[in-house]
């Protein structure tokens, strides 16, 4: 079995729409994908309806966490997505992303870059507005060369330029409100560091102690050594380890596939969800 956990649709910042994304999916010869868009469930009825025979979706959502001032993503999976806790904090952070995003547009405008909140808004569509949406922008306007790019310190990086800060929940809540929708909660390319600063190593184990059931190993931000010391921690902490691509379509290089997790590690994940299940792909 090819097993993908971490895939972005139209519905947050990738660039295939939900049913675009599954179609993809299972011409790339997968079996299993996962929508974990970011802090929205929009996805889910499109990609259902669409999803191919012999392709199953994994439903869940990559959740925006802050510790001690460093930002983190939580993804979780096969959660009900009605559960109200978790629904009112998913609103939170997707009610803030439009005032943040207009704030960062005003930002790269005192820096003299000609973008416009029109054109972000634009790109953005119905998906839930983002930092890759912006990054998007610049691109066009020959600022930076690449969605990448732009997340530096010169812009739209952590504490960068025109960063500008969202609202974002605690991981520790986070794993308490997935575990009460009874979901599985797996933590996000954790040592991602040219993503900016990470969180430490011992609090990736105070998370394990609070529930948390795995960590994403086999993914693109992280380096060969780094995937070792990762397996090795999670051998320490009994936790589960996952690989995927994180596609977003053509706004990033990753392809569908290119990191996939054991079969094993899927069969846990799905043996303790109680929240949702799996869905079997029936050639919609």
């Amino acid at each position: 079995m090819r097993i993908d956990l971490h895939t972005h649709s139209t519905a947050s910042d990738g660039t295939d729409t939900p049913a675009e994304l599954v179609r993809n999916a299972a011409a790339q010869g997968l079996d299993v994908v996962a929508l974990t868009d970011h802090d929205t469930v929009g996805g889910y009825e499109e990609a259902t309806k669409a999803l191919p025979s012999g392709l199953t979706l994994i439903t869940g959502a990559e959740l925006s966490c802050r510790l001690n001032g460093i930002s983190l993503h939580m993804l979780a999976y096969l959660f009900d997505p009605a559960e109200p806790e978790l629904a009112r904090e998913r609103e939170l952070v997707r009610d803030d992303r439009v005032p943040r995003a207009r704030a960062m547009v005003a930002k790269l405008r005192e820096l003299d870059v000609p973008i416009t909140w029109e054109r972000v808004a634009e790109i953005a569509g119905d998906g839930a507005v983002g930092r890759p949406h912006i990054a998007t922008a610049l691109v066009e306007l020959g600022v930076v060369e690449s969605v990448s790019d732009a997340f530096t310190q010169d812009w739209l990086a952590d504490g960068g330029r025109a960063h500008v800060e969202k609202h974002e929940l605690d991981p520790f809540e986070a794993i308490r409100l997935i575990k009460g929708a009874g979901g599985v909660a797996v933590f996000a390319h954790p040592l991602a560091v040219k993503r900016g600063q990470c969180v430490p190593e011992s609090a990736i184990g105070e998370l394990a102690a609070a529930g948390l059931d795995g960590i994403e190993v086999d993914h693109m931000d992280h380096a060969e050594d780094t995937r070792a010391r990762l397996r090795g921690l999670a051998a320490e902490l009994g936790v589960l380890t996952t690989g995927s691509s994180d596609y977003h379509g053509s706004r990033k290089t990753c392809r569908l596939g290119e990191y996939t997790t054991d079969p094993e590690v899927y069969g846990e994940i799905v043996r303790r969800a109680t929240g949702a299940f799996p869905v079997p792909g029936t050639g919609g």
